[in-house]
């Protein structure tokens, strides 16, 4: 839309109906704030300026505005006393205030607006030659809205609000949104002669639509079918009616572009999330922040991931995922926990009940089953034994383990960081790694087994264990005073043996 046109953003309001400490144009729907929203829909004009009126709570919006978009004008209304009087603030902020072009004024808390719709109205506007435009909405239910009326050539004569309203233009099923597009001339010539003379004593914008029409200049309105665009949200309520009205947009974009979602009801997607053709989402599944998901993955059932990368082919299965890359025809679950810094290389395994952090794992590298892997690096091929624990934390640091090529390593180990085991090295089950094991190397740190024989029969004697004992090793169950049988050796003092043992 080049370098003519400016945008006012609205989001000064308290919002009390949200009843929350939180300022309403930021609370969240789809991975972003209902602001974020309305930015990123701006952004499809390529807008010369965007002016953000923030007041109430403006040390929470204003850098949530600047993070979102960092080029924005910020103008602070103190007082909120109307949108007349917001808009006048808003020109006031600019260095320059335009005097050619389109003024395009919006409202912070529309979520489902959309930049293709933006586009539209302003150039249906400028193809008006209007001095404002409304963006309008058809209904079903009009009632609370103001109505667009119109004389027989469609030419539009007024906003007439629900209580002013006759009975034939109640049956009017055309809606003022409240954004508007101006002639940055008219708006610049008519801001300062919108007055208060009202019951809340506010400065309405939309009386510049009568100071036009009695000026003799074009009133145009754009009507869009889909009004939900031009919805907001003034309570926690109609925000989550809000927010699974985008989620269901969202799903079926991403079925109609290829992937396969087997549940929309069950399943949420944020609205920066990417997914690639031939994507299948089971039922339970959450993709949040900016999640990739490459061709043919198999997300689900049960699983959410945020901010993650998954590479083609790869499946997640009821897992937990958050700032995590799974590579190309790697497998990930059940019941996985890949915190933030989890590196899964191409057909590696990260598997039941396993947690990771901070942690590369190598192609072909396998985590099967009931292990903590953290502050590691595993490398290439490598097997990680059942139960294992990378014990990465001194109580003051972290420290890093890492595990070589094609590595086997026992169940029930423990690695005591800073440690490396070499490429092809195994360990022996039980075995807690405090040293460097050379490459080639197999590392045991269990003492030798030994078998008390008889033991059962002489401390557990009378009871369900000693009988299958006895029976298994044909010995004479010890009789109900405890005496010992003449097959069960002496095993000394009981004492001596358990520490022994």
């Amino acid at each position: 839309m080049t370098d003519q046109l400016t945008v006012i953003v609205l989001a000064a309001g308290g919002g009390t109906r949200m009843k929350s400490k939180t300022p309403k144009v930021l609370h969240r729907i789809g991975g972003r704030s209902m602001i974020e929203h309305v930015l990123v829909a701006v952004g499809a004009l390529e807008p010369a300026r965007v002016v953000t009126v923030v007041g109430h709570q403006r040390e929470l919006v204003a850098p949530h505005v600047s993070q979102a978009r960092p080029e924005a004008v910020l103008a602070v209304q103190d007082e909120q006393l109307g949108t007349g009087h917001a808009v006048r603030i808003a020109l006031e902020a600019l260095a320059e205030a335009p005097r050619e072009g389109t003024v395009l004024v919006a409202y912070g808390d529309t979520p489902l607006l959309e930049g293709a719709t933006l586009v539209d109205f302003t150039a249906s506007h400028r193809a008006a030659g209007a001095a404002v435009s409304i963006l309008s909405g058809i209904v079903d239910d009009p009632f609370g809205y103001g109505r667009i009326v119109r004389d027989a050539a469609g030419v539009v004569q007024a906003i007439v609000e629900e209580k002013d309203a006759s009975e034939a233009e109640r049956a009017i099923t055309e809606i003022n949104s409240g954004i508007l597009a101006f002639e940055a001339g008219f708006l610049l010539d008519t801001i300062g002669r919108i007055g208060n003379d009202n019951a809340k004593g506010e400065y309405y914008l939309t009386d510049a639509i009568g100071l036009a029409r009695d000026a003799g200049l074009t009133v145009a309105a754009h009507a869009v079918d889909d009004a939900l665009q031009t919805e907001g949200a003034n309570d926690r309520a109609q925000l989550a009616d809000l927010g699974r009205e985008l989620n269901r947009r969202i799903v079926t974009r991403w079925m109609r572009d290829g992937v396969t979602v087997m549940d929309p009801a069950t399943t949420w997607i944020d609205a920066d999330v990417v997914l690639a053709p031939d994507v299948t989402i089971l039922p339970g599944v959450q993709l949040l922040g900016a999640t990739v998901v490459a061709e043919d993955a198999v997300i689900g059932p049960d699983t959410t991931l945020e901010d993650c990368e998954i590479g083609a082919g790869a499946r997640v299965v009821r897992a937990h995922g958050q700032l995590a890359v799974i590579g190309a025809g790697a497998s990930v679950g059940p019941f996985a926990y890949l915190r933030p810094g989890t590196l899964l290389g191409a057909d590696g395994k990260i598997g039941t009940f396993v947690e990771t952090k901070n942690a590369t794992i190598g192609d072909g590298a396998k985590v099967p089953h009931l292990s903590y892997v953290g502050d590691a690096e595993i490398g290439a091929g490598s097997n990680i034994g059942a139960g294992t624990i990378f014990a990465n934390y001194d109580g003051v640091n972290k420290h890093r383990t890492v595990v070589g090529r094609q590595a086997k390593t026992g169940s029930n180990n423990t690695f005591v960081a800073p440690v490396v085991i070499g490429d092809g090295a195994s360990t022996g089950g039980g075995t807690v790694v405090r040293r460097d094991v050379p490459a080639g190397a197999l590392a045991v740190s269990t003492s030798p087994q030994r078998n008390l024989e008889g033991w059962v029969l002489s401390r557990r004697a009378g009871t369900a264990q000693a009988e299958a004992a006895a029976a298994a090793s044909g010995s004479a169950v010890a009789d109900a005073t405890g005496e010992q049988s003449e097959n069960a050796p002496g095993l000394g003092d009981d004492r001596g043996e358990r520490a022994e043992s």
